[in-house]
């Protein structure tokens, strides 16, 4: 009898007999398979499965080219600033004697129709002078080396006054890459035997120590906004791209289950599908960056301009970053396989809705605001590494804070949305059913709209700081130029050749030195301001002050002292020394006194049209004193000019360039700031409009994916005969609502964090209106440009067809 019959007739089992347990295998060879099973499934997919898979890897490939970048700053930098340390020497603190090895060496720095070009000028002592990185020999005497870049400009037919202006010299070869900052630098250093002691100082060497020094605190707050508004948007870009395709992944490990395939298994499965696309983007990426550093010399950003060798990652960042995209992608996934629950036959039932909270989702925009609001209310130096951190980590949690709240929020307000037409019911209910795939590509919106807006409210606010200030000092057309002088008759003709140049319409210019108290037992002249006096006719006296009435030989005091305060002992009958220390707390040399006529008579400064004032305490005329006794004298002219006159300032350099090309020049004309913010903000607005666009394709996908989803319930609603302009504009209201939403958050949350960053500076909140409102227009965009391209899949499943089953 078997055992079945021996049981009694009521208590006989009649369930099926249990299956043997099988031990669950875990362990390195069980994920090994599991993840190269769901690489080859990537791989092996068919069309649509490389469709998935490419797009998965386009995105990734756009972030990791990203992040490259960013790791690749730093060693940027080193390299600009390791090639301008090597070619430069700003003076030795005790100058080498004349010798076979030293040169004397001048800077020649001019300006051509608002572009800086470096010069430099030297006079070899001996014939064994050092030469510059780039520079081979040193030119011979009338000669020069110049960049690429500047002799391209030189052979510009229109640029006829530049070679003017360099006229002097001849070209006889190029500059190296090593003698060069960048590869579009204008530079040349050219060799003038008539260069004095005066005019230039002693060198033996090239390479200077160089200390970086600390950034200010607007760029600094600029600098790490920029890092925290680009690295946001692309981690949640890669966490975005890794899951597309999810719901033809789930129907797949649907399948699987049905094999016998338990759920740890699916969801290792599926990680090995998002660790092939993320393994194929990280490989586009590094080939994206590659490509893309070639176009470094094409890009000047604060005149920073570097070879495509420059742009190389630190090893330590380029392994971070290989190692924590597919890292990242993998916990993604498995984060994502965890919010639904995958049945064999093909069911993927979502578990139990669960009402998102608020309060962890406030609670991180809360905290980074906790963080940046005491910096905001008591603005100071964050140069110190617990101030730069609070900067960045209440930023990121600023920006974090938008993407936990958008899910929350679009739920709320979908949730709450009642009636209307047939397209918007048919819209609301699908968000109100499934919102989060919309929502994840639409974070991304929100997020790389708030950071750039922020970044762009901090540029906005320096350069119109940097406008005003120009718009002030410049709105003369006048250009100052000074020079070492030797007497007034020098100065004099210099002011005889400013005056005779095409465009100038006055010139008054003096002979000014500086002087100081005599020393004496019990006076301390360590901290003593510096006298000011200045040398010339009645006439150019009478330019920059009120005399009562002048005639060689006459001498002035002024009332600078009465305005700027400080005691310099210049009064009628004093002794003044004229060889006084060229800064504080320096030893004083030997004094030369002078005694200021007795018949020194008073005279006011006149005002300038400028709003700046004038600082000469003594006023004397050619015969009063021989310039000859004074300590290094300084020649400085005004010059005005109409600027109706074709390039009347190119004129004035020139002419100023064939008098002493070592003189140097000082004007409010050519603001470079403009230019500097004008091509960040290009850039800025051109990396917003296409992070915009990948995350609009993003939307495409997901909403592709939808529409098959329902495919039979879209060809049902064709049957009872719901038109295509219905669908259409559910499609469009399902894609809109989402990302006004996101817009809405983006701009609340991009004008509260540039204003408290504004506040950290110590600035006042300005916003460009128009820009702001063209990245929100690109972002509404974004909304007609997933809508059109989701039509076409969309009338492809309305048919009858989708009805049938097998």
């Amino acid at each position: 009898m078997t055992l079945l019959r021996s049981q009694p007739e009521g208590e006989r089992d009649t369930a099926p007999p249990a299956l043997p347990s099988v031990p669950r295998r875990t362990g390195p060879l069980v994920w090994t398979r599991d993840l190269a099973m769901g690489m080859r499934f990537a791989a092996s997919g068919g069309r649509e499965g490389w469709i998935r898979t490419a797009l998965t890897a386009a995105g990734v490939a756009l972030g990791v080219a990203i992040l490259l970048l960013c790791a690749s700053a730093p060693t940027l930098m080193n390299a600009w600033h390791g090639r301008e340390k090597a070619r430069e020497n700003l003076g030795q603190a005790h100058p080498p004697p004349r010798g076979d090895g030293t040169l004397l060496y001048s800077s020649v720095d001019t300006t051509f129709r608002g572009t800086a070009i470096r010069g430099r000028l030297v006079d070899p002592d001996g014939t064994h002078p050092p030469a510059p990185p780039g520079v081979a020999q040193l030119p011979g005497p009338g000669e020069m080396v110049v960049s690429p870049a500047l002799k391209d400009l030189l052979a510009v037919p229109d640029n006829a006054l530049l070679r003017e202006r360099l006229s002097a010299y001849r070209i006889v070869g190029v500059i190296g890459d090593p003698g060069l900052a960048g590869p579009r630098e204008l530079t040349y250093l050219a060799h003038d035997d008539s260069l004095g002691e005066r005019n230039s100082y002693r060198i033996d060497h090239f390479g200077k120590n160089w200390d970086p020094q600390p950034l200010s605190t607007p760029g600094l707050v600029l600098v790490v906004m920029t890092c925290v508004a680009l690295m946001t948007p692309v981690m949640v870009f890669i966490g975005t791209s890794v899951r597309f395709g999810n719901e033809r992944r789930e129907l797949r490990l649907a399948a699987l289950r049905l094999v016998g395939a338990d759920v740890r298994t699916t969801r290792r499965i599926a990680s090995g599908e998002a660790l092939f696309g993320s393994l194929l983007g990280l490989l586009g990426g590094a080939v994206l960056f590659l490509l893309g550093r070639q176009l470094a010399p094409s890009i000047t950003l604060w005149d920073i301009n570097v070879f495509p060798a420059d742009v190389t990652p630190a090893p330590l960042a380029a392994l971070l970053i290989t190692v924590l995209v597919p890292t990242a992608a993998v916990l993604v996934t498995l984060v994502a396989q965890r919010g639904i629950t995958v049945e064999p036959l093909g069911i993927v039932r979502n578990r139990p809705s669960v009402r998102r909270r608020l309060w962890w989702r406030v609670a991180l925009p809360l905290v980074g605001a906790g963080l940046l609001v005491p910096m905001a209310v008591r603005p100071g130096p964050i140069d110190d590494p617990l101030a730069t951190g609070r900067l960045a980590l209440g930023s990121t949690l600023l920006l974090f804070g938008v993407t936990t709240l958008l899910p929350w929020l679009v739920e709320r307000v979908v949730g709450r949305l009642r009636g209307g037409p047939v397209p918007w019911q048919l819209a609301i209910r699908r968000l109100q059913l499934s919102s989060g795939s919309a929502t994840r590509a639409v974070s991304g919106i929100t997020v790389a709209l708030a950071g750039a807006i922020a970044i762009h409210m901090l540029m906005t606010a320096s350069q119109a700081g940097f406008a005003a200030a120009y718009a002030k000092s410049g709105r003369l057309p006048q250009i100052s130029v000074w020079g070492n002088g030797s007497s007034w008759q020098q100065t004099e003709r210099v002011l005889t050749a400013l005056r005779a140049t095409p465009g100038v319409t006055s010139v008054r210019g003096l002979l000014d030195s500086n002087t100081g108290r005599m020393p004496a037992p019990g006076r301390d002249t360590s901290r003593d301001l510096p006298g000011i006096v200045g040398v010339g006719t009645c006439a150019e006296l009478r330019k920059v002050a009120r005399l009562p009435s002048c005639r060689d030989g006459d001498a002035f005091v002024t009332d600078a002292r009465q305005t700027s305060g400080g005691e310099r002992g210049v009064t009628p009958g004093a002794t003044l020394n004229l060889n006084p220390p060229d800064s504080y707390d320096e030893p004083s040399p030997t004094p030369r006194p002078w005694t200021v006529p007795p018949s020194t008579r008073t005279a006011r400064l006149a005002p300038l049209q400028d709003g700046h004032r004038l600082y000469y305490d003594l006023l004397l005329t050619p015969s009063v004193l021989d310039a000859s006794r004074l300590s290094r004298p300084t020649m400085e002219a005004l010059v005005r000019f109409d600027r109706d006159v074709p390039d009347a300032v190119e004129h004035i350099r020139n002419t100023v360039a064939r008098i002493d090309p070592t003189m140097s020049e000082g004007s409010s004309l050519d603001n470079p700031h403009d230019r500097q913010y004008d091509g960040v903000r290009t850039a800025l607005f051109l990396g917003a409009a296409i992070t915009l666009l990948l995350i609009g394709t993003g939307l495409i996908i997901s909403t592709i994916e939808q529409l098959h989803e329902r495919r039979r319930l879209l060809s049902t609603l064709d049957a009872y005969g719901v038109r295509r302009a219905t669908l259409g504009w559910s499609v469009l209201w399902q894609t809109a609502l989402p990302v006004a939403l996101g817009l809405g958050l983006a701009l609340a949350c991009g004008l509260s964090l540039g204003a408290l960053l504004l506040s950290v500076i110590g600035s006042g909140v300005t916003v460009d209106w128009p820009v702001v409102a063209g990245m929100i227009g690109i972002g509404g965009g974004v909304i007609l440009f997933v809508t059109a391209l989701s039509l076409p899949p969309l009338w492809r499943m309305m048919r009858p067809e989708g009805l049938r089953t097998e």
